[in-house]
Formats: C-alpha cells, structure tokens, sequence
C-alpha cells in the first residue's frame, strides 16, 4: 500500500513540475477538487479527445458528433430523474470529522476480497508452474471460492438497500463488516443520508426574475433532446449515435484521488439508438468495442477488467463498468449502459413532443431504445498519465524518469535540439521546426547541456530529439533519438517528416482497434 501510495504522489508532483496539471487558482489557495490543465496538460489532453472523437465519429459511418449547451430547459432535469434521484449516500466519521461516500467505503472493503482472492491464485501459480490450470483453482479453491462469496453477498445487499434506500440498512452493513475510517482507523459513524450532487445557477438580468437553472451533471441529456433535430438532418436510420465531448459538473462533497473525482470535470458519451429488443445485443458489442478501443493504448491487458453493476440506475436494464488498475487500485475508467427507452420516453412526457423513429421495416413508429458508452476524459488522462511514468535504471548506473506516453498522444512530437548556441546550429534548427511544424507540435530547446535536454524531454513524453551539430551544416543530416529505447541513429534532415509520422500519426492507433 505505501508503494502505490508513493506512486500517486509522484504522478501528482510530476504533472504539477513538468507543467501537465495544476490546483486551480493557486495564488488565492485553490479549490478543492478543481483542476486547471497546463501547457503539456492541454495537448495530451486534446490529443486523447482527438483518438476518441475519430475512433467513435470518424471511422463509424453512422455515428455523428453534436457539441449542445450546459446550460439546458430545468425540466430536463426533473425528466431524466436528477432532481429526484441524483444522489449520493454519504456518511462522516464522529472522530475524524471526515465524510465518505458509504457505498465506496463498502465497495473498497468489497475491492480487498477479490485482492486476497487473487494472492491465492497467485501463490498457487507460482506452486504449480507451467501445469497451473488457472480456471479449475478459481472453481474448486475453497479459499477463493469463500472470499468472492461474500464479496457477491456484501455487493448484492448493498444494491439492495440502496435500491429501497434503506440507508439504516447501508450503515449497519458498514458496522457489521467493521469498516474503518482509512485515515484514523474510527469506526464512530454516523448515520448514512443522501446528498443531491447538482450545482444550482440562475438565468436573467434581475435576481427577482431570474430562472432557477443547473449546470448540467451529465452530457447525455443534451444528446437525448436533440434526438429528432439530429436524425432528421443526418438521415440516420437505425441504429445509429450520436456522440459529444463537454463539460459536466457535480458538487462533490468526497472529492478525492487527485483528478479521479472533480467538481469540474469532461466526458467522452456516445448514445446509440436502437429498435426495441435489440438493445441488449448492442450492449454486449459496445463493451468488446470499448474495450478494445482502450487495449489499443498498450497500457496492459491485465489493467482492465469488466465490473458488471449489482444496482443498476433507474433508467437502465443492464450495465458493466470497464475498470482500471490505477496507482490507488482498480476503479471504474468507463462506462457501457442500456438505458432501455426511458430518456427519451420521459422528455417525451415531460414536454409533450413526439420523440419517435418511424421504421420503414417494422412499418411502426417507435421510442428508440438506447446503448451509452460513456468515459471520463480525466479519468482517462490519469489512467494514462500514471501508467506512463516509470523510474528506469540504465545501463551505467544512472537512472531516468520518462514518461512512456503512446506516441499519437505524446504532447510534443519531436524536440529539435541545436547542440550549442552559435555557428549556426540554431538556425539550422531553426528550418527544421519551420518545416515540421505545420504537421506536428514540435519545440526547439538551446538551454542547457544535451544530455540535461534529453533527460526533460523523456520526462514529458516526447518520443523523438532531433540533435543539429556542426556535421548537420555540412551534410544536412541530423542525430535522431528515440525515447523508449535512446536509440540514436544519423538519418537526413528531408526525412524527418515521414519518420516521425509513422511513429506519432493517429492512424497508429486506430488501426489498432
């Protein structure tokens, strides 16, 4: 635990030095939860947005994006059940005086069964060797078979109760199980009491006549009142989807984990509408789809896992959370839901307007139902974030920080690095970052010795350093290193252009899915 807990903090202190994240309105103290993204920040923040906006618009014929507003009609929100039911159970601690969110702390006490689980599996692979038959362990391993018992029993009572919102009931599984307060070890509760998560605005130029508005919680909503106005104009048949990048807000009263959970915060969603009766087909498509997307970054099969929901929201009839093994354990990264009909059913009642699909095949009009992938952009950006930083001990005994960042996302393509200050090399440099430019984020660094440049730009992720010394002004050649190797080769500076574009294109990646 102190070695994970030791990672997180380096990926915390590494974003804020080498300019990728920073506590929002530092001067003044901050806020809590509120993040703003620097300059190294912003391009792999972007680049990431990019693979997604490609990967689910771009290559999919009948998907198409929309960008709708935050601010939306306040009966939005009365139909798609937020004002009624966007809660969270939240508990504090007597002692400590802190507040958690009751389901999390039951999840995370869930989280360590299935880990003690896993050591068994582990040791006995190592027992057994090559002859280890996994699958057979799991199902006859008294052990293992005890531990995800109750894992599955503690979950489904859980679900359950909150279900009914029988929150006494919520609590007395947390005394039962003699969850602790993980700071101070207290196990002085209180009693468990849900908490709306909505921010609150107003809409006018007077306070007496202004409309009670929210920041919207989610970026779905925008996409489900806008059903009609985008299937009409794009022609879509069914199924078809419609995706959207934006911003979203919640008032997170536990708002930990550095950028994991934010007040403020982005989401990647896709809803695909599809006719009655196949949604669970469709469902069972987008979470392989999805996972391969993720697979694709080479981040590690064995840091992704499907968690299928024990409480499914009120909208839904099936659901699955693709999780992520990050520095503080494995948590959800992504979700893939079947919202049945209920979105657009609802806005339909709530506002009084058809939102129907008339099916030529079927020869009927109907309420689409509904397959949602949705992820969360900074979720996402830590997920990466941190499985890129690595401490590597070289050869001569030195060691290096780098940020093994996929190559497509890296925030800067090449650095171009004249070898000293003068005899020209900087304007040699010069027409290098000229030409490159137009097709990739490119910088051209003159401070300090080459071996102190190499080391800063391994620690923000740039996949190639471009090294001009006094034989490039003779033969136009230059010295090329690649990161993840330091492999340095001479190639010629009129081919730096196409050798950089079949290590960084996006193309790289997509053709990976």
């Amino acid at each position: 635990m102190a070695k994970q807990e030791d990672l997180f903090r380096d990926v915390v202190s590494h974003a804020k030095e080498y300019g990728f994240i920073f506590p929002s309105s530092e001067i003044y103290d901050g806020l809590s939860a509120v993040y703003d993204y620097g300059q190294n920040g912003a391009e792999l923040k972007n680049n990431i947005k990019q693979y997604w906006w490609k990967a689910m618009v771009q290559l999919n014929e009948n998907i198409v994006g929309i960008d709708s507003s935050i601010l939306m009609h306040p009966t939005t929100w009365k139909a798609s059940g937020h004002i009624d039911a966007f809660n969270d159970p939240l508990i504090d601690n007597k002692d400590s005086k802190k507040r958690f969110r009751a389901d999390v702390l039951i999840e995370d006490f869930a989280a360590k069964l299935e880990d003690k689980a896993q050591k068994e599996i582990e040791k006995a692979a190592k027992r057994f060797g090559e002859a280890f038959d996994k699958a057979q362990f799991e199902s006859t391993n008294q052990k293992v078979i005890d531990y995800r018992q109750r894992q599955k029993t503690i979950l489904e009572r859980m679900a359950k109760s909150l279900e009914n919102n029988d929150l006494a009931d919520v609590k007395a599984l947390i005394e039962e199980l003699e969850i602790a307060d993980p700071d101070t070890g207290s196990k002085n509760w209180t009693d468990v009491r849900q908490f709306n998560l909505m921010f609150g605005t107003k809409l006018g130029a007077s306070a007496e006549n202004a409309m009670e508005l929210f920041l919207r919680p989610e970026t779905a909503q925008g996409i489900f009142v806008n059903f009609l106005n985008v299937q009409k104009t794009s022609r879509h048949r069914l199924p078809f989807g419609i995706a959207q990048i934006g911003k979203a807000f919640r008032n997170e009263i536990v708002a930990r984990q550095f950028i994991f959970r934010m007040r403020e915060f982005e989401q990647m969603e896709m809803q695909y509408f599809v006719p009655p009766g196949t949604e669970l087909q469709h469902y069972e498509e987008w979470k392989q789809k999805r996972l391969n997307w993720h697979l694709a970054l080479g981040l590690g099969a064995e840091n992704y896992r499907f968690h299928d929901h024990e409480k499914l929201a009120h909208y839904a009839n099936a659901a699955a959370d693709i999780e992520f093994k990050f520095p503080f354990g494995f948590k959800e990264l992504e979700g893939i839901h079947s919202r049945t009909d209920f979105d657009l059913g609802a806005h339909e009642k709530h506002s009084g307007r058809k939102l129907q699909f008339f099916d030529p095949e079927r020869n009927e009009s109907y309420v689409p139902f509904v397959v949602e992938t949705s992820v969360g952009l900074d979720r996402l950006f830590l997920a990466i974030f941190s499985n890129a930083l690595k401490q590597e001990k070289l050869d001569d005994g030195s060691e290096r920080t780098v940020l093994s960042l996929p190559p497509a996302l890296a925030p800067v393509k090449a650095a171009i690095l004249p070898l000293v200050k003068k005899d020209g090399l900087p304007e040699f440099a010069e027409k290098i970052f000229n030409d490159l430019k137009f097709d990739f984020n490119v910088i051209s660094e003159e401070k300090d010795s080459i071996g102190k440049r190499y080391r800063r730009q391994d620690a923000i992720g740039t996949p190639f350093c471009i090294t001009v010394d006094h034989e490039s002004l003779s033969d136009s050649s230059v010295t090329l290193r690649e990161r993840d190797t330091m492999k340095q080769e001479r190639v010629s500076a009129s081919e730096l252009r196409r050798i950089i574009d079949e290590k960084v294109n996006m193309r790289s990646l997509l053709e990976k899915i």
